[in-house]
């Protein structure tokens, strides 16, 4: 016969049980981190995350566009493709396994870019 009770508080671990099921998003961490990278003014135009699943890892694939206004805005866009793919996000619980620029463009009152990144869940 097997006894345990490691569970001093029984109401805890549904509460647990209720935290651990959410689903962690960390698309508002990401956009906080990726409009801190482009600098003032810039903004989140677009932002997208949906599940994402291989055979041994789970995650999000996100898509975001974001706009930078500004006279310097050009070069703020360089800056912030440049080595993107190198950069050290802080995700608690999660990494960035892949980001890449999809698109870049100017128009008359800034630019412009479109990303996509996926975040894998860390075990």
């Amino acid at each position: 016969m097997t006894s345990m009770d490691m569970i001093s508080r029984p109401d805890k671990l549904v509460a647990d049980e209720a935290k651990a099921a959410r689903p962690r998003d960390p698309l508002p961490r990401l956009l906080a981190q990726l409009t801190a990278r482009a600098g003032e003014p810039a903004g989140v135009a677009r932002a997208a995350s949906r599940p994402w699943a291989s055979a041994l890892f789970q995650g999000r694939r996100h898509v975001v566009t974001l706009r930078l206004s500004g006279g310097d805005a050009p070069q703020r866009a360089r800056r912030f493709c440049q080595g993107i793919e190198e950069t050290e996000w802080t995700l608690p619980g999660q990494f960035v396994a892949d980001i890449s620029i999809d698109e870049t463009r100017s128009d008359g009152d800034g630019e412009w870019i479109e990303l996509s990144a996926l975040t894998i869940e860390e075990w």
